[in-house]
């Protein structure tokens, strides 16, 4: 009898073993997350520090970031979301590409929020929220926001006896002034955006109110918002205050044109305030001023600033992903009321509206107010459907041979809508 009690105590033993060794197997070495690269930095950064390093040390588990620019990351996620299993445990993902056909590729949200909820998940702003809803489904929490405010050069501004601008009239006129050659034989240019893409366009319309396509899908490229948008565009090539090259111009230059002083304005996310003034990458540290980009003398009786883009990022897990929970809990981490405060202070846009209210947000980010002041008023640069990135590849080509003066900006602008029209819900 005692001997048959030990076999069975050494067998129930190894099995207990059998089964630790099997769970921790199941848990792996690493969660793999497929992101832009600002959201691995702002995630990361040393002003506010690393807001997955705790969880990291809690859970045993590290993280590897494959970091791709927008176009190619959701190219890759796509693939990945159409395979019977993927590697990738977590993803960022746009608001624009956020169609409800693809939810059915991606992990509901909902019930992992009903067993292990995000901190106050009511103090994301409801919209981000609602943008990721679909059949009162949640298929992705909201992490970052991108809302677009209007950097300058106060040196160069100085230098020159130019005052900054509060409407975009005067915008244009400083960015005449603004561009000049250098003694050394350096141009500087007085206002460059990226060549490459329709967002920024978009929010050199907002100062007049304009659109790309509307919130009801309508194609707005003949109003007077954007044609004035691209009028001033072409202008602005024709004169020199944008380089020859601008076509080819991606927000990485722009970065670098800003940080060693070869561009005076620009108009892009409000978090890379924090890139031009840090005094490690940027000989202009201290010198770059960010504030809500201005809007036309014309509706100054509508807006205290412009409407500029409000973009946001929202983190998705994959259906056929292998480590569900584990990814939820690393997103309910990086959301909580704490790290999203360390993200914002490492240049992220938060999402939840307290971060706003912060000492720790109004004493380091100096541009504080004047986001919030763009959230107010703010609207999505396009809205979502299945042929948006067909047609914002459409808008590109079009903007493109208009600002370099190959087709007149009414016949550019006219074919946009007559292309993109037909691809709408």
């Amino acid at each position: 009898m005692i001997s048959r009690l030990i076999r069975y105590g050494l067998a129930a033993t190894a099995l207990v073993a059998l089964a630790s060794g099997a769970q921790a197997q199941d848990k792996p070495e690493k969660l793999t997350i497929l992101s832009h690269k600002v959201h691995e930095t702002v995630s990361t950064g040393a002003q506010g520090g690393d807001i997955t390093k705790d969880w990291q040390e809690k859970n045993g588990v590290g993280l590897e970031w494959v970091t791709l620019d927008t176009n190619a990351l959701h190219e890759r996620l796509f693939r990945e979301l159409q395979l019977p299993e993927t590697s990738i445990d977590m993803a960022f993902f746009l608001n624009t590409r956020a169609v409800e056909s693809v939810t059915k590729l991606l992990e509901p949200l909902s019930p992992h929020q009903e067993a292990n909820p995000i901190e106050d998940i009511g103090d994301i702003f409801p919209g981000l929220i609602d943008g990721m809803t679909f059949n009162d489904t949640l298929y992705g929490v909201p992490f970052r926001h991108a809302s677009s405010c209007f950097h300058y050069n106060a040196r160069i501004f100085e230098e020159k006896g130019v005052k900054p601008p509060t409407s975009m009239e005067e915008l244009i006129d400083a960015a005449h002034k603004l561009t000049f050659d250098r003694e050394d034989g350096t141009k500087v240019y007085g206002f460059v955006i990226a060549g490459d893409g329709y967002a920024n366009t978009v929010d050199l319309a907002r100062t007049w109110n304009g659109d790309f396509i509307t919130t009801d899908y309508r194609v707005a490229t003949t109003d007077d918002g954007m044609m004035n948008a691209v009028q001033t565009l072409a202008d602005f090539y024709k004169d020199g205050v944008l380089p020859k090259n601008w076509a080819a111009i991606k927000d990485e230059e722009i970065n670098t044109w800003i940080q060693t002083g070869r561009a005076a304005m620009t108009t892009t996310s409000c978090g890379r305030n924090r890139i031009y003034n840090d005094p490690e990458k940027s000989k202009e540290a201290g010198n770059i001023k960010t504030i809500a980009l201005p809007v036309s003398e014309k509706f100054k009786d509508q807006f205290a600033v412009a409407p500029a883009k409000v973009e946001f990022w929202t983190i998705v897990i994959p259906k056929n992903s292998k480590h569900k929970d584990l990814a939820w809990d690393l997103a309910k981490t990086m959301l909580s009321k704490e790290n999203t405060l360390k993200a914002a202070l490492n240049g992220n846009g938060p999402v939840r509206a307290s971060t706003y209210d912060t000492d720790e947000m109004k004493n380091q980010l100096p541009y504080a107010a004047e986001e919030k002041a763009v959230l107010l008023v703010g609207r999505v640069p396009l809205p979502p459907f299945d042929n948006a990135a067909k047609a914002a590849d459409i808008f590109v080509e079009d903007l493109q041979a208009a600002v370099l003066g190959m087709m007149p900006v009414k016949d550019a602008m006219e074919d946009v809508k007559k292309r993109v029209t037909p691809l709408l819900p």
